[in-house]
């Protein structure tokens, strides 16, 4: 058995901005999974992301776990700098054999805040040369870089005076899930989709609906969750190709989770206008491994009813903003008229057909509520990559149209 593996490491998990106390919270409880011994640790919340510490296999389990995290990076060093040889220095003395052989192939990212060096690119050089120059002092060969498809990514960070370095257990970024064959236009990224679920209190067993769901990533992550299927069930991770990499005892992570039975009756549902999303959402759903019925009907949401006889539910869904709405009819009207008539309409639909519904609407357009005519009860703030988005929720009161129809028409 490796010291690595019966050693306390610290992580850094970054999620999209806004996500950091949700994603705190499921590190929490992902933490408990580690059960009769609890050794992964959360501490501190930073914009970006959540540190915490455990062992090499709490960082498998986050990585399996883990809907909200887009990585799990293992900290290596932490250290004060003046300039790029410092950085040199401090990843040169790092025990790189002993994670991973000369073989794996390497890919160096840094990002930096406020930090003085003037070239990022020449710091990310500077890196990939410590590591490179560590191995062929001890063994004449160096690893190849392969930016595309690399076994090993390291990742630097830089503030105004300190270095942390890097390495990443998870390979290929988190949100891929290994379902997804083929997307829609700009997909929601499944990690947001994951996030804005849990935002929005929703819960296995209450119902769900998505009118606008592209791709299905919003019903696939409920889906999944109320199945108890791990995020990262269907995937590889890079710590997988760590020295000494214990498979038996990853196998039996990785097969200890519990499938919850398969609920008789829906209770997640969606539609969209377009034919060939119902489809390709069909398609997700079933690659990321649903067994159960997930009902996706083709209707404009303008349309929609609610899907079952329930007093109240959930209603998620991330509206076409722009160029999507272009599919919705009439090409006579400018795309700000389109997307007026639209709103419009949807309004209507939401406070005649959803009394009792809480209406989740996620969107970069800061004046949706204006647009939709309601006053939200709530908005929390979000990046979508480095598009700054809202998530509104609305609350549609029972006899609101009543009121409505009682107010006295404006001459």
């Amino acid at each position: 058995m490796s010291h690595q593996s019966t050693e306390k490491h610290s992580y850094f998990c970054p999620c999209p901005r806004g996500l950091e106390g949700a994603l705190a919270e499921e590190l929490n409880e992902i933490a408990q999974l580690g059960s009769p011994a609890v050794t992964l640790k959360v501490h501190t919340q930073v914009p970006g992301g959540v540190h915490c510490s455990g062992l090499l296999s709490d960082a498998w389990r986050v990585n399996l776990h883990s809907r909200i995290a887009s990585r799990v990076l293992l900290r290596l060093t932490h250290g004060a700098y003046k300039n790029e040889n410092d950085i040199y220095d401090m990843t040169l003395e790092q025990e790189w054999e002993s994670w991973f052989p000369v073989s794996h192939t390497i890919r160096v990212d840094v990002t930096a805040v406020k930090s003085p060096l003037r070239s990022l690119q020449f710091t990310t050089l500077k890196i990939k040369d410590g590591i490179c120059d560590r191995f062929r002092d001890l063994c004449n060969e160096r690893p190849s870089v392969d930016t595309g498809t690399p076994d090993m990514r390291i990742v630097g960070f830089l503030d105004a005076h300190n270095f942390t370095l890097y390495l990443d257990t998870s390979g290929e970024a988190l949100f891929k899930r290994g379902w997804r064959a083929e997307t829609g236009d700009a997909p929601l990224r499944e990690n947001l989709a994951a996030g804005l679920l849990r935002t929005s209190g929703w819960k296995p067993g209450t119902v769900l609906f998505d009118p606008m769901c592209g791709s299905g990533t919003i019903l696939i992550e409920a889906a999944q969750i109320l199945a108890g299927i791990p995020a990262g069930a269907r995937r590889h991770f890079a710590f997988e190709k760590f020295n000494d990499f214990e498979s038996a005892k990853w196998l039996a992570i990785k097969g200890s989770f519990k499938p919850n039975p398969l609920p008789t009756t829906p209770t997640i549902f969606g539609s969209d206008i377009s034919g060939d999303m119902v489809q390709i959402a069909a398609n997700n759903l079933r690659n990321a491994g649903i067994l159960f019925e997930v009902p996706i009907k083709q209707i404009e949401a303008q349309e929609v009813k609610p899907p079952s006889d329930v007093e109240s539910g959930i209603m998620l869904t991330n509206p076409p903003y722009g160029e999507r709405i272009g599919v919705r009819g009439d090409s006579t009207l400018s795309s700000d008229d389109l997307l007026t008539a639209f709103f419009t309409a949807f309004s209507t639909t939401l406070k005649q057909r959803f009394a009792g519904w809480s209406i989740f609407l996620f969107s970069a357009d800061l004046g949706l509520p204006k647009l939709l005519r309601l006053k939200e009860a709530r908005k929390t703030p979000f990046f979508n990559g480095a598009l700054e988005c809202r998530l509104f929720r609305f609350d549609m009161v029972a006899g609101f149209n009543r009121r409505e129809a009682a107010k006295p028409k404006a001459e």
